[in-house]
C-alpha cells in the first residue's frame, strides 16, 4: 500500500546578510586578516614613499626604474620558490618571517633617511627584498586559509581580501603616504610609518595559533611527502608534481592560459596608454588620471563585496570566465570616447568585473586543488599572471607608434571577451562544474 500525504517541498537556503563578514568570527583568521590589512596598507604607502625617496636621494627617472624593477624581479624570482615553501614549511612561519623581513627592509630605509645616508643601491636592495617577500607571502596566505576556515566561508574570506586590497593599496595607502611625505623633513622619514605597520602586523601574526594537525593524514591520502621539509624528493619533484597536476586539470590549465593572454593584451593599454589618452582628450591635470585609477579600485571593492555576499554560483567556472571577458569590453569605450564620465564608468566596470572573477578564482583554487600542493599551484598562478605584465607594458608604447590608439583598445576589449567563450568550450567547463558542485 502506497503512503499518501503531502509531498515535501524543498526549502531554498536562506540568504545570509552577514555572509561577507562570517570569516571574521574565527579568531585566527581575524589575526591573520588584520596583519594582511596592515601589510597591504604598508605596500600602498611604499609605492609613494619609494618614488619620493629616490628623488630625495638625487635619483633620476632611470634610478626610479631600477628600484621599481628590483622589486618586480624579486617578486618574479620568488613566486615559484614561495609556493614550494608554502607546501613544505609552516605557512604561519612563512608569513611571520616575511613580515619580519619587511620590517627590517623598510626600517633600514627609515633609519638611513634619518641619518641622511639613503642611496639608490640601498633602495634597490630594499625593494628587491620587499618584492621577494611578497613572492613568499601570498602563496602561504592562500594555502593557510583552507586550514583556518570551513569551505563555505572561503568565498567570503577571499572577498574581504579582494575588497581591502584596492581600497588600501591604490587609495588609502598612497593618500596617507602623500600626506606624511609632505609633512616630514625627508621622504625616507615616512618609511617609519611603513615599518610601524609591518611591526604591528608581525605582532598580530604571533597570536595566530598553529594550524590543525591534519597534515599527516592528508599527506597519506595524496601519497606525497612534499609537506615534509626534510623529504628527499626535492624541490624539483614538488614543482613537477604541481605542473603535472595543472596540465592534467583542464579548468585550471585553460584559465591560466586565458589569464596570461588577458594580462598581455590589457595591462599595457591600461597602465601605459590610458594616461596619455586622458591627457590628450580630457586635460593635463594629473588628478584626472588618478580619478580613473580610483574608479578601478572602487569597482574592485564593490565587485569583491557583491560576489562574496552571495553563494558561489552553481556555474562557477562559466560565470567567472564570462565576467572576466565582459570586464574588458569597457576598454573599447576608453579607446574612443572623450567624455570623462564615460571613462570613469568604464574604469569602474573594469575593476568590478576583474575583482568579481578573482574572488571566485581564489576560492576555486582553495577548494579544488589538493591542499598538499595548494601553495605551489597558487604560486604558478601568481607567476603566470605577472610574467607577461612587463612585456605588455614594454610593447604598448612601440605598438602605439604604428597602430591607432582606438584599435589597440578595441583589441584589448574584444580579445579577452571572445577568448572567454573559447576557453569555456575547450575546457568543457559547463560539464566540469556540474560534475564537481561547490554548494556554498
Amino acid at each position: 500500500m502506497r503512503a499518501t500525504g503531502p509531498i515535501p517541498v524543498p526549502v531554498p537556503p536562506r540568504r545570509d546578510p552577514w555572509r561577507f563578514v562570517r570569516p571574521l568570527g574565527h579568531r585566527d583568521f581575524r589575526m591573520l586578516f588584520s596583519a594582511v590589512v596592515l601589510s597591504i596598507f604598508g605596500a600602498g604607502m611604499w609605492a609613494v614613499v619609494m618614488v619620493y625617496t629616490v628623488i630625495g636621494a638625487g635619483g633620476t627617472a632611470v634610478d626610479l626604474s631600477l628600484v621599481a624593477a628590483s622589486m618586480a624581479v624579486g617578486l618574479l624570482l620568488c613566486a615559484i620558490p614561495g609556493g614550494v615553501a608554502a607546501d613544505r614549511l609552516s605557512r604561519r612561519g612563512i608569513v611571520r618571517a616575511v613580515e619580519l623581513v619587511n620590517l627590517l627592509a623598510t626600517g633600514s630605509v627609515a633609519v638611513a633617511g634619518a641619518m641622511g645616508a639613503v642611496t639608490i643601491a640601498h633602495l634597490a636592495i630594499a625593494a628587491f627584498v620587499i618584492g621577494a617577500g611578497a613572492g613568499f607571502f601570498f602563496p602561504a596566505y592562500s594555502a593557510i586559509l583552507p586550514r583556518l576556515l570551513p569551505p563555505e566561508q572561503l568565498l567570503a574570506a577571499n572577498g574581504l581580501e579582494g575588497a581591502i586590497r584596492p581600497a588600501l593599496q591604490q587609495a588609502a595607502g598612497p593618500a596617507v603616504a602623500g600626506v606624511v611625505v609632505a609633512a616630514v623633513i625627508a621622504p625616507a622619514h615616512a618609511a617609519f610609518v611603513i615599518a610601524g605597520a609591518h611591526a604591528l602586523a608581525l605582532v598580530l601574526l604571533m597570536f595566530v595559533r598553529p594550524e590543525p594537525a591534519d597534515e599527516a593524514a592528508e599527506t597519506g591520502r595524496h601519497g606525497s611527502a612534499s609537506s615534509d621539509p626534510t623529504s628527499a624528493r626535492g624541490v624539483f619533484h614538488d614543482l613537477k608534481e604541481a605542473v603535472v597536476f595543472t596540465l592534467r586539470t583542464p579548468w585550471l590549465l585553460w584559465t591560466l592560459l586565458y589569464a596570461t593572454i588577458w594580462v598581455l593584451v590589457t595591462m599595457g593599454p591600461e597602465e601605459v596608454l590610458l594616461p596619455f589618452v586622458t591627457r590628450e582628450r580630457i586635460g593635463e591635470d594629473p588628478r584626472l588620471f588618478a580619478f580613473l585609477l580610483a574608479a578601478i579600485g572602487i569597482g574592485g571593492v564593490v565587485g569583491s563585496i557583491v560576489v562574496s555576499s552571495m553563494r558561489l554560483p552553481r556555474r562557477y567556472l562559466t560565470v567567472m570566465n564570462l565576467v572576466w571577458g565582459l570586464s574588458t569590453l569597457p576598454m573599447i569605450v576608453l579607446g574612443v570616447t572623450d567624455v570623462y564620465w564615460l571613462m570613469v564608468l568604464s574604469c569602474f566596470l573594469i575593476g568590478f568585473g576583474f575583482s568579481y572573477g578573482n574572488v571566485i578564482w581564489g576560492t576555486l583554487l582553495q577548494r579544488r586543488v589538493p591542499r598538499h600542493m595548494l601553495g605551489r599551484v597558487s604560486s604558478l598562478d601568481f607567476f603566470v599572471s605577472l610574467a607577461l605584465m612587463p612585456v605588455s607594458m614594454a610593447l604598448a608604447g612601440p605598438v602605439a607608434e604604428v597602430v591607432p590608439i582606438p584599435v589597440i583598445f578595441l583589441i584589448a576589449g574584444l580579445v579577452p571577451f571572445l577568448l572567454a567563450f573559447v576557453v569555456i568550450a575547450v575546457a568543457r567547463m559547463p560539464r566540469d562544474e556540474i560534475a564537481h558542485p561547490l554548494d556554498a
